[in-house]
């Protein structure tokens, strides 16, 4: 059989799988890699590959085994050099080495944003000892928030009111990063009204733009998002000028999680992710193209002729609340039977093999005439579904 394209998947969880089906539906071979066996990727995948990101030699290997047409990345945690050196020999990394290198890093990415291109973003400092985080939390003022460099959906991320508390912050953040650097960032707390992303697809035509996103965190990871958000049109040209300026000096082709925080008419970039964000899983439920459906037409060089929003959406975690192995996921029926009562509903299970505490396992879509509507189905639905342990 032929195919459209080789595609060597890093990282293989709930986004990784969702962008499995889109290529797959365009005809691709996908080998998906991750650290453990039976990850949601691997479960739709040609091939699976199973050892962490981080081994460089095994990464390089697996490269050279499958020789891919594209080498796209769905975690952070990666050996970033390994990208760079296939890259020089050849290989295609989505949607750059470099690219994935300068945002693997908070460091990285905020100095590209606030110092190259001059991007208005809190107040910022990095530290790689409890001395050096207390000075940078004197530089933000208090209250600060403290995050590893490298950690991904929140995890490390505290937000600290006093400096007494900074070293218990400290601690956390090293023990919850990814990485094998002990590097901090301490940054300004922003009193916003609310928070954006800006899924940003950068083509061979051009920067498209899917309608913003809302979304609301807890520990620093997303429980629900929504779409779209109300802003006003100076303030999204604001964002959309933002993030084409940060794409474009990255460089390469498929979609990009730009995240701002919104207060007043002012715009204040946060972070970005060079691959599908997790807060966009709603656009399975709200767009005529999904991000994954995106990103795997810009890694392709296939057309987008337009981004549609369908209606109102919302989408809503279900999490697990402690370790286990034995599990059972019910209350499908009761979730799905909400559809129809002013609004769609949708269930995604991700089919991890493994629970642990906070650990997204499903995700629950709706739509509603608006997004509070749609917000509110999301979450009954949500609720709906139960995780029962053995």
């Amino acid at each position: 059989m032929a195919f459209t394209a080789r595609i060597l998947l890093l990282g293989s969880g709930e986004l990784g799988k969702e962008f499995t089906i889109s290529a797959k539906r365009l005809g691709c071979y996908v080998i998906a890699c991750d650290s453990y066996a039976g990850a949601p990727a691997m479960q739709v995948a040609d091939e699976a590959e199973i050892f962490p990101m981080l081994d460089g030699d095994r990464l390089r290997a697996a490269i050279h085994h499958h020789v891919p047409d594209f080498i796209v990345p769905e975690v952070e945690a990666i050996r970033t050099e390994t990208l760079g050196e296939a890259e020089s020999g050849g290989f295609a990394v989505v949607p750059s080495a470099r690219a994935t290198i300068m945002t693997m890093n908070r460091d990285r990415i905020r100095d590209l944003a606030a110092v190259e291109l001059g991007l208005r973003t809190s107040r910022f400092a990095f530290a790689e000892t409890l001395e050096e985080v207390i000075d940078a939390a004197r530089h933000t003022g208090l209250p600060c928030v403290l995050k590893p460099v490298m950690s991904s959906s929140g995890k490390g991320q505290s937000t600290v009111s006093s400096e007494d508390a900074l070293e218990t912050a400290w601690t956390y953040a090293v023990a919850n990063m990814r990485g094998d650097r002990a590097r901090v960032i301490v940054e300004e707390y922003v009193d916003f009204d609310y928070e954006i992303t800006l899924l940003t697809v950068r083509t061979r035509s051009g920067v498209l733009f899917c309608p913003p996103i809302g979304h609301r965190q807890e520990r620093g990871d997303y429980q629900e998002s929504w779409q779209p958000v109300a802003m006003a049109a100076e303030t999204l040209r604001q964002a959309e000028t933002m993030a084409a300026a940060v794409v474009n000096n990255l460089g390469g082709y498929g979609i990009f999680g730009v995240e701002f925080f919104v207060r007043g008419k002012e715009v204040i970039f946060s972070e970005l992710s060079p691959r599908p964000h997790d807060t966009g899983m709603v656009t399975l439920i709200s767009q005529n193209l999904s991000e994954f459906d995106l990103h795997a037409r810009a890694v392709l060089g296939l057309p987008i002729p337009a981004i549609t929003l369908l209606a109102p959406s919302a989408s809503a975690v279900i999490l697990a609340d402690r370790d286990a192995e034995g599990f059972s996921i019910s209350g499908l029926a009761d979730a799905l039977a909400l559809g129809g009562r002013g609004g769609e509903v949708d269930i995604r299970i991700f089919g991890k093999p493994a629970t642990r505490p906070y650990r997204r396992m499903a995700v629950a879509l709706a739509t509603g005439a608006d997004t509070d509507a749609a917000r509110k189905l999301a979450a009954e639905a949500a609720a709906k579904v139960k995780i029962s342990y053995s």
